[in-house]
């Protein structure tokens, strides 16, 4: 099984590396040790890697591609819980040097399928009766589906409009969703932990620490990268809390533990301007930072506050935290489309990213993290319906450039 090839071996504080604990239970309240009233640090796994076997990382056939995370189960928590085949998705090169890592082929058309394998097996290792997440979007839809593969219950706390899609994705699932006003969310989950024991998959903290587990499974996005192309110059990652960047910074660096590789990777944080707490972290040289959320439509990356973990990525690997208006992200979000890629307005963020920066060296990657069946509007038509008949077909196509 899977869970008995687990190399994980304790659970180590990101405030403060020479703090340590038992792998199990998994924290999910961050490091009790050095965090403080204002500040949460997360904690992170740790492994016995002089016992990995490189030749994990070897080519994969066919029926190894098609088995998910488990492959990687060394170098990853024990995956209590069945999967859904996540992982192993395309990296798509747009232009020359421009890779586009598709995390829309996953299971529920997110990356978040990736860390909820491992979230949810160690809900499914400790025997909770099931999860909980406070979410609007693809951490939820994600949560519900891997709870429903694992037998296990869900509790979705969604803002009080979630997007019609992903309403669909979460009652098809079967998951509980309670939705509320948006600053109701982490008191309400809080207050549902204590009083039914269902495991919170998502954060419970004053600034975000989310689950110990969550981040390793983004790992396995660094390791597929260095199958593809090797490493990168830069990576560039839609960013909220900094889970995503940060575990693909972490994957690079456990390459390079083995000796798989010299070279690391920039990482480039891209956030939309009206919600960039860890721009405001690093320009405050503060592990974390709170903001005010002005509008915007890339609401999966929306947050008013950061934390640690993307302060880590960004700094150890010489990267930046890069702010980016609606009107970039809709330039780079028909950008996609017009190579073949409906992306989730919030996934544009990396190539929008990509294109503010002068020379970031090659090649690069950009991680799309959903599809565009997420997006807001979809669900309202858009179409017009035309009789058929010959003037009003030509007017329909000489006004998208197709000349009879």
């Amino acid at each position: 099984m899977a869970a008995e090839r687990s190399l994980a071996i304790l659970q180590r504080s990101l405030g403060d590396p020479a703090v340590s604990y038992a792998l199990w239970p998994p924290m999910t309240s961050g490091c009790p040790r050095t965090s403080t009233d204002d500040i949460s640090y997360p904690v992170e796994v740790d492994y016995a890697y002089d016992r990995a076997d490189p030749a994990v990382f070897a080519s994969p056939g066919a029926a190894a591609r098609g088995n998910g995370l488990d492959r990687w189960a060394p170098l990853l928590p024990p995956l209590a819980a069945p999967g859904l085949g996540e992982g192993g998705t395309p990296l798509i090169e747009i232009e020359t040097g421009v890779f586009i890592k598709d995390e829309s082929r996953n299971p529920t058309w997110s990356h978040k399928d990736r860390m909820n394998r491992c979230t949810v097996s160690a809900a499914a290792a400790i025997g909770a009766p099931g999860v909980i997440v406070a979410s609007s979007g693809n951490h939820g839809a994600s949560a519900a589906a891997s709870a429903a593969r694992a037998g296990l219950r869900c509790v979705v706390i969604a803002g009080p409009e979630p997007p019609p899609a992903v309403d669909a994705f979460l009652n098809a699932y079967g998951a509980v969703v309670l939705p509320v006003p948006w600053e109701a969310r982490w008191p309400l989950m809080r207050q549902i932990v204590d009083r039914t024991g269902l495991h919170p998959v998502s954060n419970l903290t004053t600034t975000h620490t989310g689950h110990a587990f969550g981040p390793e499974g983004y790992k396995t996005i660094a390791y597929e990268i260095h199958q593809d192309i090797g490493v990168p110059a830069a990576v560039f990652v839609p960013t909220a809390y900094g889970e995503l960047i940060f575990g693909i910074w972490k994957g690079f660096t456990e390459l390079r533990r083995l000796g798989l590789t010299e070279r690391l990777p920039r990482m480039y944080a891209c956030q939309p301007a009206a919600a960039a707490p860890l721009a405001k972290a690093m320009r405050q040289g503060a592990p974390a930072a709170h903001v005010t959320v002005e509008p915007t439509e890339a609401y999966s990356i929306v947050s008013p506050v950061s934390g640690y973990r993307g302060v880590v990525a960004v700094q150890d690997s010489g990267g930046r935290v890069l702010e980016l208006s609606e009107a970039q992200l809709e330039a780079a979000h028909k950008s996609l489309a017009r190579n073949g890629l409906w992306t989730e307005l919030s996934s544009a963020a990396s190539l929008a990213g990509l294109r503010t920066i002068e020379d970031p060296g090659g090649p690069v990657v950009c991680i799309s993290t959903s599809s565009g069946f997420k997006n807001r509007g979809v669900g309202s038509r858009t179409t017009e319906t035309i009789t058929p008949e010959w003037d009003e077909v030509r007017r329909r196509l000489h006004a998208a450039g197709i000349r009879s």
